[in-house]
């Protein structure tokens, strides 16, 4: 797993490669990711958008941005903890991700960015490198 804490926010990702749903011979290679968000400040915040950057074994780059995430805005109370599980496609047996989410602080309306740590998206398929 691979943890971060900005602003009092942890964000912690697992990444799990889908076997089930990746076709190695036609260059398809799937993952789910299990996000969890957990407010250890002291003020609710609410996790506006998300911004993330997806980097194949080619060095070939995406860039995803949109609001909330799963077609959520999650408002997070202190101690509380929102957990979600998306997927990431990708043409090479490995790469990683990272990204940020903005998330508006309750209180002062703030907007801080979060970031969410770089995480490997390794398969069985394939040489694995060092990101």
């Amino acid at each position: 797993m691979y943890s971060a804490i900005t602003h009092g926010i942890r964000v912690t990702v697992e990444p799990i490669f889908l076997e089930d749903q990746s076709e190695p011979d036609a260059a398809h290679f799937v993952w789910a990711y299990q996000v969890t968000i957990h407010n250890e400040s002291d003020e609710a915040v609410q996790l506006m958008r998300r911004h993330w950057i997806i980097t194949d074994a080619n060095g070939a780059v995406q860039e995803v941005e949109g609001p909330g995430v799963i077609g959520v805005q999650p408002v997070l109370e202190p101690g509380e903890v929102f957990e979600y599980t998306s997927g990431c496609p990708l043409s090479t047996a490995s790469g990683f991700m990272h990204g940020t989410y903005a998330m508006r602080r309750s209180e002062s309306g703030d907007m801080v960015d979060v970031r969410v740590p770089a995480f490997s998206l390794d398969s069985p398929h394939g040489g694995h490198s060092i990101h």
